[in-house]
């Protein structure tokens, strides 16, 4: 199995710019079937006022104008908190071929937590999900940032 600490790293770097600007600290990257990296994107939205700017979106639209097409077949998608079930239907929507996090949301989790959106056989493309992946480091920057909240 190719390991994806690399591609989480810059992922974990994504995401501290979004705590710096009060935004939930999640970060995202999207690597071509190379490895290569495609887009970037971090939580904004508490900074663009806008509920659908999440890393995941950010980091896919920025792929997809990279590419120059919706289609991210052979991609992967790497961010440090398990999708939303937006963002998971924006993966497969997207067709990337896979989803990889590091720590799991049992709030709001739709790759395998409370929902699992881009296992549904109901849907037309299911990408491969590796989880785990630097789990204690993505879980430990939620958990500083919502200390900080309370």
């Amino acid at each position: 199995m190719t390991s994806y600490d690399g591609a989480m790293q810059l992922a974990l770097d994504q995401a501290e710019l979004a705590s710096g600007h009060g935004d939930v600290p999640v970060g995202a990257v999207v690597l071509d079937a190379s490895g290569g990296l495609l887009g970037v994107g971090c939580n904004q939205r508490e900074l663009l006022g806008d509920p659908t700017a999440h890393a995941e979106v950010i980091a896919l639209r920025a792929a997809s104008v990279r590419l120059g097409s919706w289609r991210l077949t052979g991609c992967t998608l790497v961010v440090t908190l398990e999708p939303c079930t937006m963002c998971a239907g924006a993966a497969v929507l997207a067709r990337v071929d896979r989803v990889v996090f590091g720590s799991r949301d049992l709030k709001a989790g739709a790759v395998g937590s409370l929902w699992d959106v881009v296992r549904d056989r109901r849907l037309n493309h299911r990408p491969e999900v590796v989880a785990g992946v630097r789990e204690q480091e993505c879980s430990a920057l939620l958990t500083q940032f919502f200390g900080a909240q309370r």
